[in-house]
């Protein structure tokens, strides 16, 4: 149970929320890589709070790094959760084409070989 301080005054706390999603990883040969990090050190949780804002907890291992929040628009909570292969919640299903669409379009503009595919 961890409490976050935003910039506006806003308080986030993990043991409010009312639905939270881990990131999903993948195995390299060596370590579990978090595909919301992009590293085997950094790990991300996504939460929704009852007032339907969407945020990220993000921890480290790395010493004397600090756990911290941010919140995310409802584009940016699309794209994580597809991200993560979760499924959306039904206030998030609209976007899902558009987000898709940009998934696919940034794979091929940085000509990577594994793109998710939702």
């Amino acid at each position: 149970m961890t409490n976050y301080k935003m910039l506006d005054g806003t308080i986030l706390k993990t043991e409010n929320a009312v639905k939270s999603w881990d990131e999903e990883t993948d195995w390299d040969g060596h370590n579990h890589i978090s595909r919301a990090t992009g590293s085997q050190w950094v790990h991300q949780t996504l939460h929704l709070t009852r007032k339907g804002q969407y945020w990220t907890e993000t921890t480290s291992q790395y010493q004397g790094s600090l756990p911290h929040a941010e919140l995310l628009s409802p584009e940016e909570a699309t794209r994580w959760l597809l991200t993560n292969e979760r499924n959306l919640p039904t206030d998030l299903k609209a976007l899902r084409d558009k987000i898709e669409e940009q998934i696919r379009a940034n794979c091929i503009e940085r000509m990577e070989f594994y793109c998710n595919e939702s």
